[in-house]
């Protein structure tokens, strides 16, 4: 674990910037610091290039003093039209090399200690994936699941693009991601709060409001379900959902961050492409 101080900077995170979107490009190109401590968090789903994912995460490290990045689907796809054709762990790995050429944090890394205010805080991007184990309604196994959501033709992209190579399926990487990332969460100092990461939420309470509850299956595992509890979570913070809202479960700070596409974020009161404060806490919050 490596200790970075936060200084008088914030906390900042975002997600979901879909920067293959003309104007979600121009939300990152405005995106600045308040402080010069400032760091930045970046939960998943920067595009599906890697060129489009290099400028993103290029421009952004350039301004802020540290940025973390996690996954998203997104960014694993291989897309026919990204040069780049590797798949699954190779495309990971490829993309934290990435990362780490241009100074940004990933879920390789140590994770750093925001010693900024309120802190000191374990700062962890993670990457889980899911197992399709949020289910719909009335369904009992992943082959139900998949054909209730080819009934209502609400079928997650990554059916076509995300490929698990060399795991037999994606439910099974999602196992092996989350039983390495346990122990590394559970080798964390006793006592020390955490602000865990990851593109989707860990637990299934913020689907309850999807439009179309079986694209949950594409949205986490309840491998996590008490993962806010087990290691002293500050606040958890995700996206993948594009409904940025923040929720409490047990107590504990859930904050979606997603600017999602346009024609989303069109039609909401508040301008795009805002960064959310995760610490020093907002005010209001319990």
């Amino acid at each position: 674990m490596a200790s970075t101080v936060g200084g008088a900077g914030q906390l900042l995170a975002i997600s979901d910037l879909h920067i293959g979107y003309e104007e979600n490009r121009a939300l990152v190109e405005k995106m600045r610091p308040e402080t010069d401590d400032d760091w930045l968090v970046v939960a998943g789903d920067v595009a599906e290039t890697v060129a489009d994912i290099r400028w993103a995460l290029h421009t952004l490290a350039g301004r802020f003093s540290k940025v973390i990045w996690a996954p998203g689907n997104h960014e694993l796809w291989t897309h026919p039209r990204d040069a780049v054709t590797l798949r699954g762990v190779a495309r990971y790995e490829y993309l934290v090399a990435l990362c780490r050429e241009l100074g940004v944090t990933t879920p390789e890394d140590p994770y750093l200690v925001w010693d900024g205010v309120g802190g000191p805080v374990a700062v962890a991007p993670l990457f889980l994936l899911y197992d399709y184990s949020f289910l719909p309604q009335g369904c009992a196994t992943k082959e139900q699941g998949l054909q209730y959501a080819q009934g209502t033709g609400i079928v997650c992209n990554d059916e076509y693009l995300l490929h698990p190579d060399p795991y037999p399926s994606r439910e099974a990487w999602c196992r092996a991601r989350v039983a390495e990332t346990e122990r590394r969460l559970a080798g964390l100092p006793d006592g020390l709060p955490t602000v865990l990461i990851n593109h989707y939420p860990l637990d299934r309470h913020p689907m309850e409001i999807l439009w179309h509850p079986e694209f949950a299956m594409w949205c986490g595992t309840e491998l996590t379900a008490d993962w806010h509890r087990r290691f002293r979570v500050e606040t958890m913070v995700y996206g993948h959902l594009h409904i940025p809202r923040t929720t409490w479960h047990d107590g504990v700070r859930f904050e979606e961050v997603s600017v999602g596409y346009p024609r989303e974020w069109r039609k909401r009161p508040e301008p795009p492409g805002r960064l959310r404060r995760i610490l020093p806490r907002e005010d209001g919050a319990p």
